[in-house]
């Protein structure tokens, strides 16, 4: 188990979104599946933050993240996008990559914490290339998986 974030198999995905707002949006329903959450409220969450610059870490990887009412610890979604999509990030570089983040609203530094963990993992140019080779939903949890539960031990 992670110690940064939980990662459930359902709330990974290989899908195809056509812009930034669609990816949000996917980002939210996988939330609200994988955590029986209100995918409206988590689209907002996200939106707030977007707003207030955007979340496209670079290398094609974005991490949209906000904290979230309701939860006890941070929790995350990771999406494959099948074609890049323009996310504005700051190196110019369309998305493929999406690492959703939700954390408890109250929680400090433990959201940092676990933006600093999905930073790490992207930053990781073995860790980065495996992500975008990964033919499946099952595959991208198990890379994340694996090297989460690693770290934690």
């Amino acid at each position: 188990m992670n110690s940064n974030f939980v990662l459930k198999p359902e709330s990974v995905a290989l899908t195809s979104a056509e812009t930034k707002r669609e990816i949000l949006e996917l980002v939210a329903q996988t939330f609200a599946k994988a955590w029986d959450l209100d995918a409206s409220l988590v689209l907002e969450h996200l939106e707030e933050r977007e707003n207030l610059g955007s979340t496209g870490f670079g290398r094609g990887v974005a991490i949209p993240h906000a904290r979230f009412p309701g939860i006890n610890r941070p929790i995350a979604t990771v999406i494959k996008l099948e074609k890049p999509v323009d996310f504005n990030a700051a190196d110019g570089l369309p998305v493929d990559l999406v690492f959703g983040l939700l954390s408890p609203e109250s929680c400090g530094a433990t959201h940092l914490h676990a933006l600093a963990a999905v930073s790490r993992l992207m930053r990781d140019e073995r860790m980065h290339d495996a992500l975008s080779d990964a033919p499946t939903a099952e595959a991208l949890y198990s890379l994340v998986n694996n090297v989460t539960d690693r770290d934690a031990a």
